[in-house]
């Protein structure tokens, strides 16, 4: 009876580890989510919106600032940004249909990561997330090392703002 009295709580604490575990993935785009950078969503919105010091830059669905890398390349496509740089650079990926508001939909598009999943594309530029932004329409990743940008809504690096030298490494 004591070694199943063990099982049973054994059973238990694994039980709480797992629905929390799942509860942390979320679902596609809930509105519950707590401020985690870039998740796939069955699709998106790609806005426009006034920010700060930085202009008028290209968002998501929750007003996060998009960014791109000058390690990556347009012709053709292609994304560096894997490993640690992903864990502070997030790859703005989606599942489904991409819709624009303020932004010509013939440039946006997808490229296919390493993993298999689509990340947006602006003007062949992958998109990211910054993990340090937390909540919508903030740009600490502007400038960052000189190599990330916010994106416009053409594609190209807003410019508005001085770079940041927070004096770290953007990943």
């Amino acid at each position: 009876m004591h070694a199943t009295q063990h099982l049973t709580g054994y059973a238990a604490t694994g039980a709480a580890i797992l629905a929390l575990a799942l509860a942390g993935c979320g679902s596609s785009g809930s509105s519950g989510s707590t401020g985690t950078p870039a998740a796939a969503t069955t699709g998106t919105t790609l806005m426009t919106a006034k920010v700060d010091k930085v202009g008028t830059v290209v968002t998501d669905s929750k007003g996060y600032v998009l960014y791109r890398f000058d390690a990556d390349s347009v012709h053709p496509t292609r994304v560096s940004c894997y490993g640690t740089c992903a864990a502070v650079w997030p790859a703005a990926t989606v599942k489904g249909s991409v819709t624009v508001k303020g932004i010509d939909k013939k440039l946006v598009s997808t490229v296919k990561r390493s993993g298999g999943a689509s990340q947006l594309t602006l003007a062949g530029w992958p998109l990211y997330r910054y993990a340090k932004d937390d909540e919508p329409k903030e740009a600490y990743g502007q400038g960052v090392d000189g190599t990330w940008w916010a994106v416009t809504p053409t594609g190209a690096k807003a410019t508005t703002a001085t770079s940041s030298s927070t004096g770290g490494s953007g990943y």
